[in-house]
């Protein structure tokens, strides 16, 4: 094969300060060029001939899909796929890609951190003692963690493994997810008002989608008891932002944790930075090292598979397959 017969496989934007793991996946079958642009001109600027595209943050709308010329596959960085138009990529015949299991232990354990960080009063107690005071107080009312209850939203991978994580405090544990089928005896399916209504604390684990967006709103955060926290660790549409500030100023409940927001990055000037009973991270709940070398070889590999005629393990848009090219492939 040569060079000018070579696919081009470009990564849009990348922030993780290499792309050696994805060269050694690529690097035989295909030419490699990163940029680091993910807004619609840019896109235009240099995806136009790619026959793969690995992107974070890229925004593939429908204008951007429909002047491809080339393009077999785009797969994201990560398990959400909302920077993508899924159903005009199906009409371009573009299968849509994404890693589903690279951070699931780490992002579990990010929000079981900000859950046990809140629930014991971590921040008000730090701030007090970088004081200069010495007071257990600055962080009361605390309840005993055991038998209280944890509800959380969407119950796949993560969910499910934050309750297996944190089952052992003895919480009783509520779910909704209405895409699942297997629950354990141990995990109580509710409906997501009840879920509200009962929870102490409540975690956001379920995907961004049209019928998700804003699913935590001001009518939601309304059942949820004053004594509650929130925490979302899964994306920052899924809950509403307005909403949400309105009701950690009144005291509508306790507090939260977000490791997500609607638009990234926050401004630093952002109301919610001077609130006390919130706990802010920057998106960081899937990072460890691990996760990292891991989402980006099976980025690449995904792209791969595609480039050598075979489907990847996990694609957001299914009815692509039903399509030319694609139809009868395995």
């Amino acid at each position: 094969m040569t060079a000018t017969t070579r696919p081009l496989v470009v990564i849009t934007d990348c922030n993780h300060g290499t792309i050696a793991p994805e060269e050694d996946v690529l690097r035989d079958i295909a030419t490699i060029e990163l940029y680091q642009r993910y807004d619609e001109e840019g896109l235009l600027g240099f995806c136009l001939d790619a026959d793969g595209i690995l992107t974070q943050y890229g925004a593939f709308t429908r204008r951007v899909l429909k002047a491809l010329r080339r393009c077999k596959v785009i797969c994201r960085y990560g398990v959400g796929v909302d920077t993508v138009d899924l159903a005009a990529a199906t009409e371009c015949g573009i299968i849509v890609a994404f890693v589903p299991d690279y951070c699931t232990d780490e992002v579990s354990n990010h929000a079981a951190a900000l859950i046990l960080a809140l629930q014991r009063g971590i921040r008000p107690l730090d701030r007090e003692v970088r004081a200069g005071s010495w007071q257990f107080r600055a962080a009361a009312p605390i309840t005993r963690l055991a038998g209280q209850t944890l509800g959380i939203v969407g119950l796949g991978r993560i969910g499910f493994m934050l309750a297996e994580k944190l089952r052992p405090f003895g919480l009783t544990i509520l779910a909704t997810d209405p895409y699942r089928n297997d629950w354990p005896d141990w995990i109580r399916r509710v409906f997501l008002d009840e879920l509200l209504e009962a929870s102490d604390i409540v975690s956001v684990h379920c995907p961004l989608t049209a019928e998700t967006r804003h699913l935590i709103g001001a009518a939601a955060l309304r059942k949820m008891k004053r004594s509650a926290f929130l925490v979302n660790t899964a994306r920052g549409g899924v809950v509403d932002p307005g909403a949400l500030l309105q009701a950690l100023m009144e005291r509508q409940i306790a507090g939260a944790a977000l490791d997500v927001q609607e638009v990234e990055p926050m401004p630093a000037d952002h109301p919610l930075a001077n609130l006390d009973n919130v706990i802010l991270t920057p998106h960081a709940a899937w990072y460890s090292e691990g996760s990292i070398t891991e989402l980006k070889r099976k980025v690449a590999t995904a792209v791969r598979l595609v480039l050598e005629g075979k489907i990847p393990p996990a694609v957001a848009n299914p009815d692509v397959l039903k399509r030319p090219p694609w139809a009868g492939t395995r």
